[in-house]
């Protein structure tokens, strides 16, 4: 009889950096693109420092959004970064997958607890 294949853990551990390859590269990528973007349309310009402006749009959700929809260089950029801080996120994600796979609850309860941590966290507004 042949035996089952399984999921094994160095299968996983190959997943989780494989995740975190290519979101570091899709996020280099983002980020590469919206800088061509943002310096082919304001090369000539000079920012001025002398006065605050408040918040920018492109750092709320429907700023940002609308602003990748007209293809803005700065919220594209934005957008990026937002991609590259999401990728050990996603690690975390993948791993607490694989904690499932193999029964390991201990490190299950701990990537539990490290995500809700950060759900938290980024919800309230708190770090540190």
């Amino acid at each position: 009889m042949a035996a089952k294949a399984r999921f094994k853990d160095t299968d996983m551990q190959a997943v989780i950096g494989w995740v975190l390859r290519i979101g570091v590269i899709v996020s280099i990528t983002v980020v590469f693109v919206g800088g061509v973007i943002y310096i082919s349309r304001h090369s000539g310009s000079i920012p001025d420092y002398s006065k605050f402006n408040g918040i920018p749009n492109f750092v709320q959700l429907h700023g940002l959004i609308n602003g990748i929809i007209n293809l803005k260089g700065r919220s594209i950029i934005q957008a990026g970064i937002i991609l590259l801080i999401a990728t050990p996120i996603f690690r975390i994600v993948f791993s607490t997958v694989s904690f499932v796979l193999e029964k390991d609850y201990l490190y299950l309860g701990i990537s539990l607890l490290v995500l809700l941590i950060i759900l938290i966290s980024s919800i309230s507004g708190h770090v540190g």
